[in-house]
């Protein structure tokens, strides 16, 4: 082997690095965009049923009907946005007009209710807490912070809204727009294998985006019943945030019951803690509890077998390892991509015995 071969091979490699280099500095720059396709893939996936119902029983265009499908979701939008504007409204008159000082006496009066009750039972609550100094360390002004640093994103929200409604339309209008393109790259003898994948996982998964809308429907309406039953201020909202929540597997459920505990505890501030607080965050965490057994012993195990069709014990490793490579993200999207994965696994490493231990049941 000469010079002018290890010089040539050197090169080459520095090219291809280069060129990976390239390529990954592209797509950190664009990554909004790849988020957005990303986001209408996903409501092109939810609206497919709707677009393939109206087309096959009411007998609508493909156009009508992705028309119709867009209208549909984009009025189910505006009602949950609705839905949010009195809260954000009132809540941001609230902190205009907010005294930090007035806030944080109610803060400590709260603190000093609890403490009061803990001794009652000899524990040494407040003793712990002097001694974390944590009162001290809040700062209160964070508050109307918070509220300008959501209002400046917003700009960037409308943006990215417009974005992903524009993106969905051409998804659901030209259902093979995605497949098209990537099938450029893929080389023609594996161009029907590759199909056949595709319209098994967006069966799949268009089954899959359905039942998680059901599994927050069923979370939202026991939540919301439990927070009216007590008379839970915003209960409608609070409901609908710790149902979305648990989208996020695992962790979602234990933000949700943290914010459930927060806000039932916040709409009943300057009650008495020991006689009205605490029996009603109680009462709204064994509610709390109920819809969390319902969701895991009812409606999970049925929206993963009936869609993506995998073992219990199967998606919650899958989940986990995602989690740790890729955090929360990686636990949102772990049980779609190991979906897609095993289905193009099927199709083209069908004879391999691990690849037909996880795929039995596609």
């Amino acid at each position: 082997m000469n010079s002018k071969i290890i010089s040539s091979g050197i090169l080459r490699a520095i090219g291809i690095l280069l060129g990976v280099f390239i390529l990954l500095y592209f797509l950190y720059k664009i990554q909004s965009v790849i988020i957005y396709i990303a986001i209408a893939a996903v409501v092109s996936l939810i609206g497919r049923p709707i677009i393939l119902f109206l087309r096959r029983r009411l007998k609508f265009n493909n156009t009508l009907a992705v028309i119709a499908t867009m209208t549909l979701l984009i009025g189910l939008l505006i009602g949950l946005i609705g839905l949010f504007i009195p809260l954000i409204v009132e809540q941001g008159h609230n902190l205009s007009l907010l005294n930090i000082d007035q806030l944080q006496v109610n803060i400590e009066n709260l603190y000093s209710e609890i403490v009061s009750y803990f001794n009652i039972n000899k524990i040494d609550v407040e003793q712990s807490l002097k001694e974390s100094n944590l009162l001290s360390k809040v700062d209160f002004a964070l508050i109307p912070n918070f509220l300008n640093a959501l209002i400046s994103g917003f700009g960037s929200f409308s943006i990215g809204l417009f974005s992903v409604i524009f993106i969905s339309f051409f998804f659901l209008k030209d259902s093979k727009l995605f497949e098209d393109g990537i099938m450029t790259f893929v080389p023609d003898t594996k161009e029907s294998r590759l199909k056949n994948s595709f319209n098994k996982i967006k069966d799949l998964l268009s089954r899959y985006f359905v039942g998680l809308i059901f599994q927050i429907l069923i979370l939202f309406i026991i939540y919301t019943i439990v927070l009216l039953i007590f008379g839970i201020d915003n209960a409608i909202v609070i409901a609908f945030l710790c149902a979305l929540l648990n989208l996020i597997p695992y962790v979602g459920p234990l933000v949700s019951g943290f914010l459930m505990i927060l806000l039932t505890m916040s709409s009943n501030l300057g009650d008495s803690f020991s006689e009205v607080m605490l029996p009603k965050t109680i009462y709204v965490m064994i509610g709390f509890i109920f819809a969390q057994l319902v969701d895991n012993f009812f409606s999970q195990p049925i929206i993963f077998s009936k869609s993506v069709k995998s073992h219990p014990l199967e998606i919650f490793l899958v989940i986990v390892i995602a989690g740790l490579l890729f955090g929360i993200v990686g636990m949102i999207v772990a049980i779609p991509s190991y979906t897609a994965i095993k289905v193009i696994l099927k199709e083209f490493l069908s004879e391999n015995k691990v690849v037909q231990k996880l795929t039995k049941d596609l």
